[in-house]
């Protein structure tokens, strides 16, 4: 392959020479980003940018300047840089997607920038950041709390986008594509050789990666856990084509008894008979590489979702009378042993990985190593998991990528292992923790294991939320009343009950309401007892997820700060509110959004609650503009705002109020009012006091404005 794609290595943390340090940083900076736009060129029409082959994930203009925005929004969060280089692009490419359930379709409603427009903000960024490299201040080893660490979080970050986006181009229409010399798919294909089942021996792992750990990590990545691993057979090589074959050929498609509950639904939504790379002409079948079409490489590895892999394993062990699955992380750690070292030592990878080989999977026989009898334990495709991914023990976020993790422990995201062909830097190491959920298409394929136990093993995390954003959230919502104050988000539903009451002539119980800026659930929960249906939607998937447990009848654990370093560590649940899980069961979805860009499935509510959207929103003013369209007729707005305006949040120019407007002081109230008098009546207005807990003796009380709006 041309050497312009050869991967430099995650660098390590340490060193003996600041400079060195700074040259190899930049270098791999340079690398991934030179990498990342080689992928790109190959699209040779604007207008595939802008086409969505995967209906679940974004189109690939916004893929494309996401990992730059991604560097602006990281440093100016940090305070490191303090001017935004475009506010828009800033804004429109900064959330990706991770949709609530696999028949959750993200609608269009997007302003995308142009290709042009993206072209020339990621020069600008590219040039930005090699000055800040070049000037940064750096000291040895790197440590989390460094810039250097978030350079290298932007460098991680866009090399996970790079196999993602390659996902998605592989979707294309190939008459978008230009195939091009740096990605060129392996041409070896032929027979596949048998599959057999190799034994390994039990053994006691502990997995997480240390705090001490050389190279840059992800925050799932590290903790501990101790895990005792029993006997198991595994498959000596990943599960081929031919061998997938066989299971389509067998009706495996078609007889849902191999698939599990989840995988029925998706089978009757998706339709599949085959996977998703794969095609039928003229009796024969086909592969879609990344840019080409080849016949069926039949010793090639598989590449299906954790579903198909799923119902695959149920058909092997009718086939042998065994009992067959796919392996959990600790029983793939196990096998991951059989290798020793680890890619930043190696010179040579012993698998498919790295970009080191092709552009796209291999034979699953092609790479011989002396350590093992077992094939591509790392590289050519991912390995799904029977585990859902969760924090170890000792698990904390980073302060500047607080959701990089945690939206994904939900039970819904299964741990894929190994990397593939296109797996980079982070995502290449023997400590990498990726996750995605059970329907979605990665380069994944499989090997199955054989256990003597029916029961797969689990781990169980009892897992303490610790960022103090959301702890703070969390008390307020479901901890003690302070300073006689009545519990806030408690009162605000209340109060909205008792104004329904009032202004609607329809009776309570069938009011369908949208409470948007939700947060961890308190005010939504409450409103289910009244109403007929609550949609709970927050910009922050670090608060929705609390909801989402406590809906799933889990405990919510979570700590508040004391005093120092001393801590109170707290757990609730809906029982102990009384509020039973019955009594919301149905009436309530929990989802992630954004107020000021909602999807257009969220429509015809009798009420809209809006809590602090208006100092949170980019755009406060496009909400108001728009939400009459989402409310019924005489439907009721209720706003809930301290009009406290942070130009961290809101650029100055976007402010409804707390500004001046020719010589004249416009309040946030004004404002509103201005917004809201094309379409709305004012009925009523009140102060609600809201209480916040920093420590012990510390808290932030505030009047919020609570104020009726009736649709005309």
């Amino acid at each position: 392959m041309n050497t312009m794609l050869q991967q430099l290595k995650t660098p390590l943390l340490d060193g003996t020479s600041i400079e060195s340090k700074r040259e190899e940083i930049k270098l791999y900076f340079q690398n991934t980003w030179q990498t990342y736009e080689s992928l790109f060129s190959q699209i040779n029409k604007d207008e595939a940018y802008f086409l969505k082959p995967e209906r679940l994930r974004h189109p690939l203009i916004f893929y494309y300047g996401h990992t730059a925005t991604f560097f602006i929004n990281k440093l100016i969060l940090g305070k490191y840089l303090h001017q935004r280089l475009d506010q828009r692009i800033e804004s429109v490419c900064a959330v990706g997607v991770d949709e609530m359930s696999w028949d959750d379709l993200n609608t269009e409603n997007y302003n995308w920038p142009t290709v042009t427009e993206v072209n020339e903000y990621r020069d600008s960024v590219y040039s930005l950041m090699i000055n800040l490299i070049d000037t940064m201040e750096l000291t040895l080893p790197i440590s989390q709390d460094s810039l250097a660490w978030i350079v290298l979080m932007g460098c991680e970050h866009e090399r996970i986008h790079l196999e993602t986006s390659s996902v998605i181009m592989r979707m294309l229409p190939l008459e978008f594509l230009t195939p091009i010399e740096e990605w060129q798919p392996c041409k070896q294909h032929g027979q596949a050789p048998v599959n057999q089942l190799i034994p390994l021996s039990k053994k006691q792992l502990v997995l997480g990666k240390k705090d001490e750990d050389k190279t840059y990590g992800w925050d799932n990545e590290y903790g501990e856990l101790s895990v005792a691993v029993d006997d198991f057979n595994a498959s000596k090589f990943l599960v081929t084509n031919e061998e997938f074959l066989g299971f389509i050929k067998a009706g495996g498609y078609q007889k849902l008894t191999y698939w599990t509950e989840e995988g029925q639904k998706w089978l009757s939504f998706k339709k599949a008979t085959m996977p998703v790379f794969w095609f039928e002409k003229e009796g024969e079948y086909y592969q879609r590489n990344l840019a080409s079409v080849m016949p069926l490489p039949l010793n090639w590895p598989a590449e299906v979702n954790y579903l198909e892999a799923k119902a695959f394993c149920h058909w092997k062990s009718e086939q042998t009378g065994k009992f067959i699955r796919l392996p959990t992380e600790a029983e793939w750690y196990r096998l991951r042993e059989e290798l020793s070292g680890d890619i930043v030592q190696w010179e040579k990878s012993p698998g498919n990985i790295n970009l080191e080989s092709f552009a796209s999977s291999s034979p699953v026989d092609l790479f011989q190593n002396e350590e093992t009898e077992f094939k591509d334990i790392i590289g050519n495709v991912w390995q799904w998991t029977e585990s859902a991914i969760d924090g170890f023990n000792g698990f904390n976020v980073h302060p500047l990528y607080d959701d990089f993790s945690t939206p994904t422990f939900d039970g819904k995201h299964n741990l894929i292992k190994g990397g593939s062909w296109i797996s980079t830097g982070n995502e290449a190491i023997k400590s990498s923790r990726y996750a995605f959920r059970r329907h979605f298409t990665q380069h994944a394929g499989f090997r199955y294991i054989e256990s003597q136990n029916e029961d797969i093993p689990t781990t169980s995390v009892n897992l303490y939320e610790t960022d103090s954003v959301v702890c703070q959230q969390l008390e307020s919502h479901y901890g003690e009343e302070y300073l006689n104050f009545t519990n806030y988000p408690k009162k605000v539903a209340y109060a909205v009950i008792d104004s329904v009451s009032h202004y609607q002539e329809k009776s309570t119980d069938s009011i369908k309401c949208l409470d948007l800026g939700c947060s961890v659930g308190r005010t939504s929960f409450e409103l289910s007892t009244a109403f007929k249906h609550v949609d709970g939607v927050d910009f922050s998937a670090r608060y929705i997820q609390h909801g989402v447990q406590l809906q799933n009848n889990e405990n919510v654990r979570y700590t508040v700060k004391n005093e120092g370093e001393i801590v109170e560590f707290k757990e609730v649940s809906l029982a102990k509110l009384s509020l039973a899980p019955k009594e919301t069961d149905g009436t309530i979805h929990f989802s992630q959004g954004d107020a000021a860009n909602l999807k257009a499935k969220y429509a015809h509510y009798d009420v809209i609650l809006a809590q602090h959207v208006l100092e949170q929103s980019y755009d406060p003013a496009l909400f108001l503009a728009s939400v009459h369209e989402r409310l019924n007729e005489n439907g009721l707005l209720i706003v809930a705002s301290d009009y406290h305006f942070d130009e961290s949040i809101t650029a100055k120019n976007k402010w409804i109020g707390g500004i001046k407007v020719n010589g004249e002081n416009v309040t946030g109230f004004d404002g509103l009012t201005e917004q809201l008098s094309h379409h709305f009546i004012l009925l009523e207005e009140q102060t609600i006091p809201r209480v916040l807990l920093n420590n012990q003796r510390e808290f932030i009380v505030s009047n919020i404005h609570y104020t009726v709006w009736k649709k005309k």
